[in-house]
Parts: structure tokens; sequence; C-alpha cells
């Protein structure tokens, strides 16, 4: 049996990411299922659940962290794809990814907003 803090965070997960969100822990299963369990626990069930920030604020938070990392690619796409699940509108999400050009360059934003275009296609 699985803890709260387990059932809250998948359930939290499934409302933010959907089943791009289910995918990532599937993929886990084979080669680190304690590390899946961790990801469902702590960010999703310890962080998305505190209620100081909404989604869209916890959203844009994540699109613009993962935009200046710069490397990131397959975890900003899911987030791009969770802040239109909670709100964000594509037009929010490019301006999002446009303001990072100032915090982490051109590169990063240009890389952003292909993995934006990429998520809006599949739409």
């Amino acid at each position: 049996m699985k803890s709260k803090r387990y059932e809250d965070g998948w359930n939290k997960l499934k409302e933010v990411d959907g089943k791009a969100g289910e995918k990532v822990i599937e993929s886990l299963k084979n080669i680190a299922p304690d590390f899946a369990d961790l990801l469902i626990e702590f960010p999703f069930g310890d962080i998305y659940t505190r209620n100081k920030l909404d989604l869209k604020s916890r959203e844009i938070a994540t699109i613009s962290a993962l935009t200046v990392m710069g490397n990131a690619k397959p975890q900003l796409k899911v987030h791009i794809q969770a802040g239109l699940n909670v709100g964000l509108t594509k037009e929010e999400i490019i301006e999002i990814i446009i303001q990072m050009s100032v915090y982490g360059g051109f590169p990063c934003a240009l890389n952003g907003l292909f993995a934006a275009e990429e998520v809006f296609s599949n739409e």
C-alpha cells in the first residue's frame, strides 16, 4: 500500500502533467522504480500540493527554469504541455520563453521556442 504522500503526488501529477507525466513514471519502472516513487512523492506530493502558489504560477516558474537551463528539452516539453493543461495559453508560454532570453540568452530561448513549437504541433 502506498503512502498518502505518494497518493497525493500521483493525483497531482495526473492533474498537472496528464498522460505525459504517467509516461515519464512508466519509463522509469524498469531502470529505477524507486526514483519514480521519489519523483511522485517529492515534487508532486510535497511541492505541487502546497497552497501558496496556484498551478499556473508553478508552471510559469518551471517553464522559466527549464528554459534557462537549456539542457532539459524533454522535461521542458512535458511542462509546456502541463502549462497548457493548467490554463496557460500558447501566447503566454511563448512570452515566458521570450522573457527568459534576458536571463538565459538567445540560445536557451531559441531552444525553448522550438520545444514549444513541437508541443503545440501535437495538439
